[in-house]
């Protein structure tokens, strides 16, 4: 018996979004970390927060890359935690704050204002 690779076509090769649903079910039910996550949105913010009994603020780090949030904690941390959401939308990091109380950490994430480029040109 050989193995003989088969070559896919664009048409064939499924979609980089059914790729990356798969890769996130995956990882939630079977990697996830057991911490409660409530997210809010409304017109100007979305309000994540997160469960981190055992953590102290020294402990966390965050950081914001586009509409990308990566909370994790630092090697010496008694509870290990790391998780990466994705929002719909860019993120302000300038106008976003996180507070930890009693081990809920909670991320008040500023959306970010859209550019208007466009341009009325007069005719001569």
């Amino acid at each position: 018996m050989y193995f003989a690779p088969a070559l896919r076509t664009r048409s064939q090769a499924p979609a980089r979004g059914v790729d990356r649903s798969f890769e996130r079910f995956l990882t939630d039910a079977f990697l996830a970390p057991s911490a409660a996550v409530k997210v809010r949105q409304d017109e100007q913010t979305w309000t994540i927060a997160l469960d981190v009994p055992g953590v102290a603020r020294e402990q966390l780090t965050i950081d914001v890359d586009g509409a990308v949030v990566r909370v994790k904690t630092v090697a010496e941390a008694p509870r290990q935690y790391q998780a990466a959401y994705e929002l719909p939308e860019q993120i302000d990091a300038d106008a976003t704050c996180a507070k930890l109380d009693n081990g809920v950490l909670t991320l008040t994430l500023a959306k970010k204002k859209p550019v208007v480029t466009a341009r009325t040109i007069a005719v001569q």
